[in-house]
């Protein structure tokens, strides 16, 4: 699945403009007296300095060509020569090329001035990047006062008037996240909003520093959400029917701290015929999101599709639905069942089929591993208790994947093999107690910790360090049972006191254990662990 990040600057595209100042103490007198007398009724506003706007190419909202807007509600700060915060006398009222802003205060004793301006949400030098944002169309940049946008200028005096100009230096970066797929499924879908994760501060209150010309400050908030969508034709979100880029379909922004950052990004799709909402997820690599500057990310979204042919009763030489698989759309209920609750009778139901499982059985607490390919390789009893016990179970009840042509979510992740044994808990001899062979000894293992479901998803820093596994639920006498609630995985190891039992690990929203009482003629997953 691609995963592109494109930058752009704003160096032409700032925001530009023009300080008017006062226009000298005589006509000031002359204003004052304009100001009660006028009987035009003109306000001339002689208490007031007029910082009006220059560039058209330069607002504090952007278009997909690059052109800025002043939208409702903008206001700049201007510290005035007693060293008092003026914040401007009056605001837009509605998206704008050009705008004359009216700040009170004395502005003489110097050359040039500082200029802020701290988004809607800031005051004075203090900007926040917003944690939630909101974006009510696609490719809209209106949010991006609210959200955080700001910047700063030196405003210098034109020479032989008493004018200054600056042009404000954004001091935001800035993300345009640009969804596509080709999946029929997802594109009937709606994006209903995209969270961005980082291993680091993005979100929170910065000051605006005319010293290093930058944002400083540290802040703790390294989750942005926004939602996409308003009325009309996208209360349910922004559509997801395109199978190219294109940001007039979906275009969603983001305003962030710049930085050096790790993202993880959980795009939220919507089935609004089912009601089925939850997320796919795409980690991008260290990169560092200069100030001033866009970056154009692309994805293709994709849910990761798992195949029905993976259930098996314990060490069956076939698996479960073999000769009746769903893929063959067999007529009324012969073949393979897809949603939960639907049966067939066309399971294995005796060791003359060679879907049966494996009914070996050496002698009381023998080890009695598998011998067919299905389950042979698969871990083994021991090293599942391991993922159990140490494997930091995370459930994810938001995930989204498709199996036998529907939609799903739910499931657990784990830490990867690799990590396990980094940490010196992985054993191959010796289950989690490091005390007890399950191949020879029974013992059962639950793993109920409140973690499983408060210590949240891994973060965009410990993402590779994970694996996840979907509740795919299992097969019981031909029934499909729990899809999106349950996991069942073989291990290669059989129950040691009895023929009729094997080991699996099984998981659901609170819980995982490593459990033999597993009758074999169960159809769980036989796959690989990472």
């Amino acid at each position: 699945m691609k995963k592109t990040m494109k930058q752009h600057s704003f160096a032409s595209r700032l925001k530009s403009l023009a300080l008017v100042f006062g226009i000298g103490l005589a006509f000031a007198s002359c204003a004052n007296e304009d100001i009660a007398q006028n009987p035009n009724g003109k306000d001339y506003d002689a208490n007031l300095t007029t910082f009006s706007t220059g560039d058209p190419t330069t607002r504090t909202s952007m278009e997909s060509d690059g052109k800025f807007f002043w939208e409702a509600g903008d206001k700049i700060y201007v510290k005035d020569d007693n060293g008092t915060w003026n914040a401007s006398s009056n605001s837009p009222t509605g998206k704008t090329a050009y705008f004359k802003f009216k700040v009170p205060g004395t502005y003489t004793a110097h050359m040039s001035y500082e200029v802020y301006y701290p988004g809607k949400n800031g005051n004075q030098n203090q900007v926040t990047i917003a944690a939630n944002q909101s974006q009510a169309e696609p490719n809209s940049t209106a949010h991006f006062g609210a959200s955080g946008d700001c910047g700063m200028a030196t405003a210098t005096r034109i020479a032989s008037e008493r004018n200054f100009n600056f042009t404000l230096d954004h001091k935001a970066a800035y993300l345009l996240f640009l969804p596509r797929t080709s999946n029929t499924i997802l594109q009937g879908c709606y994006l209903t909003k995209v969270e961005v994760n980082s291993d680091n501060d993005i979100t929170s209150t910065y000051t605006l520093n005319p010293t290093t010309g930058e944002l400083t400050g540290t802040g703790t908030g390294n989750q942005i959400i926004v939602s996409t969508g308003g009325s009309g034709i996208y209360a349910n979100g922004f559509p997801l029917n395109n199978n190219a880029t294109s940001a007039a379909t979906n275009g969603a922004y983001v305003v962030i701290k710049p930085g050096t950052h790790i993202l993880k990004i959980r795009y939220w799709v919507k089935d609004v015929a089912t009601g089925t909402e939850g997320t796919i997820t795409k980690t991008l690599s260290s990169a560092t999101y200069d100030q001033n500057k866009y970056y154009n990310i692309t994805a293709n979204l994709d849910v990761t599709n798992y195949d029905g042919d993976h259930y098996y009763m314990w060490d069956a030489q076939q698996q479960y639905w073999y000769g009746y698989e769903w893929t063959k759309h067999l007529s009324g209920n012969t073949g393979q069942p897809t949603l939960n609750g639907s049966s067939s009778s066309n399971y294995p139901q005796s060791n003359a089929d060679s879907r049966y499982y494996n009914e070996y059985y050496p002698g009381y607490g023998v080890s009695n591993p598998a011998t067919h390919a299905s389950c042979k390789d698969l871990p083994n009893a021991n090293e599942m208790s391991w993922y159990c016990m140490y494997g930091d179970p995370r459930w994810d009840g938001d995930e989204l994947w498709t199996t036998m042509g529907h939609l799903y979510k739910g499931g657990m992740w784990f830490k990867k093999k690799s990590v396990l044994q980094a940490e010196h808990n992985y054993d191959t001899e010796k289950s989690a107690d490091n005390t007890t062979d399950l191949r020879t000894t029974y013992k059962f293992y639950n793993n109920t910790n409140s973690s499983i479901n408060t210590s949240g998803l891994p973060s965009a820093a410990d993402a590779n360090k994970y694996f996840y596994l979907p509740a795919l639920g299992f097969y019981f006498s031909g029934q499909l049972i729990n899809v999106g609630r349950d996991g069942y995985y073989w291990s290669s190891s059989a129950y040691p006191w009895n023929s009729y039992y094997a080991y699996r690990l099984g998981f659901d929203s609170g819980s995982v254990s490593v459990n033999s009482y597993s009758n074999r003629i169960n159809g769980y997953r036989a796959e690989a662990l990472q």
